[in-house]
């Protein structure tokens, strides 16, 4: 018997694994392209210089410096330069077949699928039948995502979850064979030597400027304060920021969050400047389609947030107001938008919209307003129900306004995106 694989059994294993450069990867593969000799990104060309880019391959990163985090126009210019026009329901099939591949070796509540291309795996108990050590068992995962999607992937492992991450974020994602496993005892040595203090995974920069200002600008300061004084400055966030700092976290991969109070939003940015008018009819669009996300989750919402992002250096707006009625009546929630949208005076163009549905509850039956006609909120309810019926059945572009056929429209287009890119 292996024993490493008997230490391992007896100890909590996890593993973190992620795909290097998930979207430019997926792009490379099915090109039969190098991820590390080819100047892919993935961007929609089409577009404008402004449009995000959502993904580039190791190539740019380390010949050229590009971030992921860049526009078009950012980049450098390349004649060889691949551009690959974001295609998200292809991302999100390959991103069902890697889960897939990891039901072959943890059962489902060992498994928490994280994001699109990254996901904790609870390896310990299964150590001991693969007869491997946790490097071992990783190595096959990743050689099964190699050989059957093409694509690179990486594995961070650790005594829990948060080590796990540090650890891919720090050493497993550098170089091959993009495995690495942090114990307990390389905290010190490994851990608390990160720097800047933001490497590590949910310390943004606000909570690092805040520790700075009481003195501590290092991991391993955070690790050896008196935590009273972290507790004093953060609450109860100062107790977890000094266990994480130690390397300890107590997060079962089993329990399932479920957060206090949800919200649902949506959101887009423009690919030209708007005027109010044209930035109302796209408003209205996407009051409809969050309406129908909200009756779909059979839910009503009692309270409506706006956000405009403005060109030009005008900065953006905020702003929220709670309603006297819970509803998912969609002509009673773009008043409410269009309320808030007339609360912002700002002459600037408009490059970017949001409206959030917060303080959710379950529509388990209809409340009709005092100050209309019912008649009318019946029959306007019929319709609605008539529109989501059409919409689940036929497509979402089966039935649209007349105000579709606009020249500053976007609904039509967006119905054809999967989280704001082509399908």
């Amino acid at each position: 018997m292996n024993p490493q694989a008997s230490k391992a059994q007896k100890e909590k294993v996890y593993a973190v694994i992620d795909i290097k450069s998930f979207y430019a990867s997926v792009e490379c593969a099915a090109r039969g392209l190098d991820l590390f000799s080819a100047p892919l990104v993935v961007a929609d060309k089409s577009r404008t210089d402004n449009s995000i880019v959502m993904s580039v391959t190791p190539y740019l990163k380390k010949n050229y410096g590009v971030s992921n985090v860049c526009r078009i126009k950012d980049l450098p210019q390349l004649k060889n330069m691949i551009f690959a026009t974001p295609r998200m329901a292809y991302y999100i099939e390959v991103s069902a077949k890697i889960v897939s591949i990891f039901l072959d070796f943890v059962a489902e509540e060992d498994l928490h699928v994280y994001s699109i291309d990254e996901s904790f795996l609870q390896i310990g108990p299964y150590l001991k039948a693969a007869k491997a050590t946790p490097e071992e068992f990783c190595a096959r995962i990743l050689k099964r995502i190699k050989d059957e999607l093409g694509l690179v992937a990486t594995a961070g492992i650790g005594s829990n979850m948060f080590l796990a991450k540090a650890c891919l974020d720090n050493e497993a994602k550098k170089k091959p064979p993009y495995i690495a496993y942090w114990r307990q005892e390389d905290v010190p040595t490994k851990l608390w030597k990160i720097s800047p203090i933001t490497k590590i995974w949910g310390i943004a920069e606000g909570i690092s400027s805040h520790l700075s200002r009481i003195g501590i600008d290092s991991v391993e300061a955070l690790a050896k304060v008196d935590v009273s004084i972290l507790k004093e400055e953060f609450g109860v966030m100062g107790y977890q920021l000094h266990q994480m700092a130690n390397g300890i976290d107590g997060t079962d991969i089993e329990a399932k969050y479920t957060p206090r109070e949800r919200n649902l939003s949506i959101g887009q940015t423009l690919i030209k400047d708007y005027d109010r008018k044209g930035a109302l009819l796209v408003l209205r669009e996407m009051n409809d389609e969050l309406c129908f996300r909200l009756r779909e989750a059979k839910q009503k919402t009692g309270c409506v947030s706006l956000f405009i992002g403005f060109g030009g250096g005008g900065g953006s707006f905020a702003k929220q107001m709670s309603l006297n009625i819970a509803t998912d009546d969609v002509y009673s929630l773009f008043k409410a938008s269009e309320t808030l949208f007339n609360k912002s005076d700002e002459d600037y163009p408009i490059r970017a919209l949001g409206i959030s549905f917060g303080k959710l509850s379950e529509a388990y039956s209809r409340q009709y307003s005092l100050l209309e006609d019912q008649d009318e909120e019946e029959e306007r309810w019929q319709l609605t129900l008539a529109i989501d019926k059409a919409h689940r059945m036929f497509g979402k572009n089966s039935v649209l306004r007349a105000s579709s056929l606009l020249k500053d429209s976007t609904i039509i287009e967006r119905h054809g995106q999967i989280g704001g890119h082509r399908a």
